[in-house]
């Protein structure tokens, strides 16, 4: 015990960074693990920063393939001088402009058009922080000419006054995160079709986007290839139609057509198109959107336009169509899981958070992996500091075997563990923890399959998202601390790489290594042979234990109950009814667990 109390000493003589761990270690918290918890970040003593209302004037990001060049600063071409660029707020002493000057007029449209072409994404006040990202990209791309849609006032005031380009829908929507499927989701997709009936007779060509994706190549440019298009429009392909940029094989597109990403022309047939869709959404309001969309164009698929294009007619027989191609306009799932862009070495235009779990943090989160969400400069400054690990993983846990449910709960099971003991370690330290890159050897969906969408380019094992296991809007919702004990915040695992990271939060490391007792330096203090670096001897000969447990056992009974909800399901087991199976972070309480789905309807339950 002398050896600890003068490691605390000799710390508090020199690093007050370390004194924390120390003090919490002599408390009564045991560290044992093979593995390095590095990144210990204590951020400097002035207090928290409020939001910078210019936090998106950043430094650019370059990533991907895809430079990002900031043009926030600069007037678009071809614009009037009376124009504000996009960013430039008005000035705090001048009043907030009546209502009615926010209306969409073919004249504010004007106005922000160029070569004829306006880019448009509408919200409501929940997808703030999405639609700064989304502007932030195009703006960072040199595109400027945009428009937002407010669904309520709150955000028309805020983008207002961040120089974002925004009229009033007149929605009077909720601000609040709505949830996809619901009612009001289905009224706000509605508004989707109202805006291109609107928009389409000014005589503009119209690229329609959802929020919940962004930009990270201009797309104008492709989509000028296509002139005799009158829409060109994304998709829910997985299985890839073509391994280079041209559009996609509308023969083998069997997939919806998604309307997250589609570019319309102001011609007849697009127009027509348009108005039918529109009727039929208002004469029955238990059509989604989408759907609806689907049911008309696929009236017809065929012939072709022509022998090179991609173009195919459908819908009347006139509508010239064309579908984007899945490896470079992607969804959640060629982005993430196939990743289609990199094996085929090709550059992403979009990336649209489909094929996703956990709402909309999951998708928030899905883009902060991405490293392409914009965050304001405190969520790269948490109070505390931030706590990483390097987990350790076998060649046979990833590789050895076939991919099936046994080996991938294996895989999974064994990464959960460390990551249980890594929350317990945050938890007892107050600090943020930096999730790990999670391996998968089985893709997650929401229907039966064997694994692997068949045809699909997914690899096995491959990087999965942190929400194909944890459930991420549990882990980020504000649990009470009466019941569930404190916080534990997290960051994405590419948070350490991210360009936004402060530089003194990169420099500021302790890396801390547990150590075979006897070895050299292998003792409890800072004098070791490398700067940064503090030892400790294993209290335990267990690999995958970094934490041996709470000395308080009220504590600990509230830690567990907190990390129980944090993880979901996998699905889904074929020819099984349900064929969904439960994560269990203390699986290994349970001697025998096995993958197995519920057996009865009384068995479906979490493993709470």
């Amino acid at each position: 015990m002398r050896g600890w109390r003068n490691a605390v000493q000799e710390t508090a003589a020199s690093k007050p960074l370390f004194l924390t761990i120390y003090a919490t270690v002599i408390l009564g918290t045991v560290v044992s693990s093979f593995y390095v918890f590095s990144a210990i970040y204590s951020p400097t003593a002035s207090p928290t920063r409020s939001i910078s209302s210019s936090w998106l004037l950043a430094p650019p990001l370059s990533q991907n393939g895809v430079s990002l060049s900031s043009n926030i600063s600069q007037p678009s071409q071809h614009r009037s001088n009376k124009l504000r660029p996009i960013w430039e707020a008005p000035s705090r002493t001048s009043k907030m402009p009546r209502l009615k000057s926010f209306r969409l007029t073919k004249e504010l449209v004007a106005q922000r058009a160029k070569d004829n072409v306006i880019i448009v994404t509408f919200g409501n006040f929940a997808f703030m922080d999405f639609i700064l990202t989304w502007v932030k990209h195009l703006t960072d791309l040199g595109v400027s000419n945009l428009l937002v849609g407010a669904m309520d006032t709150k955000l028309l005031n805020a983008l207002y006054w961040k120089g974002i380009p925004v009229f009033d829908m007149g929605s009077h929507i909720s601000t609040d995160d709505v949830g996809w499927g619901s009612p009001i989701f289905h009224k706000m997709g509605r508004q989707k079709v109202l805006l291109i009936n609107a928009i389409l007779p000014f005589g503009f060509e119209l690229l329609m986007c959802d929020t919940d994706m962004v930009w990270l190549k201009n797309p104008l440019p492709y989509l000028a290839r296509y002139p005799d298009a009158d829409i060109l429009t994304s998709s829910d392909q997985v299985v890839p139609t073509v391994v280079d940029d041209r559009l996609a094989d509308w023969k083998q597109v069997g997939a919806a057509y998604n309307i997250g990403i589609f570019h319309w022309r102001p011609t007849p047939p697009a127009k027509k198109l348009a108005k039918e869709w529109i009727d039929m959404l208002l004469a029955d309001d238990r059509i989604w959107d989408q759907n609806g969309f689907n049911e008309l164009v696929r009236r017809q698929t065929g012939p072709a336009f022509d022998d090179e294009s991609g173009i195919f007619y459908s819908y009347d027989g006139n509508l010239k169509l064309g579908i984007l191609p899945e490896s470079i306009f992607c969804s959640g799932h060629t982005y993430f899981v196939q990743a289609l862009h990199q094996q085929f070495r090709l550059q992403p235009y979009a990336l649209h958070t489909t094929f996703q779990y956990a709402g909309t943090e999951g998708k928030r989160h899905r883009l902060r992996e991405a490293m392409v969400f914009f965050d304001p400069p405190e969520y790269y400054d948490a109070p505390g500091g931030f706590l990483s690990f390097r987990p350790s993983i076998s060649k046979s846990l990833l590789l050895d075997g076939e991919h099936n449910l046994e080996s991938h709960f294996s895989l999974i099971n064994y990464q959960m563990r460390q990551i249980r003991s890594a929350l317990a370690l945050a938890s007892v330290l107050n600090r943020t923890l930096v999730m790990p890159p999670l391996w998968c050897r089985l893709d997650r969906l929401w229907f039966p399959h064997p694994g692997a969408l068949l045809g699909s380019m997914t690899r096995q094992p491959f990087l999965c998202p942190l929400d194909h296991v944890f459930e991420v809007n549990v882990m980020l919702r504000d649990l009470p601390a009466e019941e569930f004990g404190p916080a534990i915040n997290i960051r994405e695992y590419s948070f350490l790489n991210n360009p936004f990271l402060p530089q003194r939060v990169r420099e500021s490391w302790l890396d801390v290594q547990l150590c075979q007792e006897g070895t050299e330096d292998c003792h409890a203090s800072s004098n070791t042979s490398r700067p940064g670096l503090l030892r400790f001897p294993k209290r335990s000969s267990e690999e995958t234990d970094a934490f041996l447990g709470f000395t308080d056992k009220t504590r600990e009974e509230k830690f567990r109950k907190r990390v129980k909800q944090y993880v979901g399901i996998w699905c889904c087991v074929e020819n099984h009814i349900p064929g969904h199976i439960y994560y269990d972070m203390y699986w290994d309480e349970k001697p025998g667990w096995k993958p197995v789905p519920p057996k009865t309807p009384e068995d479906d339950h979490p493993p709470f």
